[in-house]
């Protein structure tokens, strides 16, 4: 999340942050565990961005991307690769992180958003993985 969120904060592409922390992270071994899926949702993400983006504001009535906090959104981005692009994530626990990751670092109002949407998606047939 931070990655996702740090990115859009600078102007920088998602690559560009990755590429970044990456090598950031080749010089804490003691993060070697964790970068290793931190990593293959960030690339999950860019993989999919541009659908992802598309869901997002398909989902969220009345908001666009551009309105959106930076946090929700790196938030929501992760919670749609998640529930239409990883294995092995069931839809609850995909919904109840992303609600989490919102009430520590958002908005009050934002965990009520995102699980709004995020709960739409699973439900919606047509989704690739659901």
């Amino acid at each position: 999340m931070d990655l996702l969120y740090s990115a859009d904060l600078k102007s920088m592409s998602f690559k560009d942050s990755l590429a970044e922390e990456e090598a950031r992270a080749a010089l804490e071994h003691n993060r070697q565990s964790s970068w290793a899926y931190a990593k293959e949702i960030v690339e999950g993400v860019i993989e999919h961005s541009k659908e992802i983006d598309r869901t997002i504001e398909e989902y969220a009535h009345g908001w666009t991307i551009e309105r959106m906090p930076l946090v929700d959104l790196a938030i929501l981005r992760i919670g749609v690769w998640e529930l239409k692009y990883a294995n092995g994530i069931p839809v609850a626990v995909a919904i109840s992180e992303a609600v989490e990751a919102a009430r520590l670092y958002s908005t009050d109002d934002s965990p009520g958003f995102i699980n709004g949407l995020l709960a739409k998606l699973a439900q919606h047939p047509s989704s690739e993985r659901l």
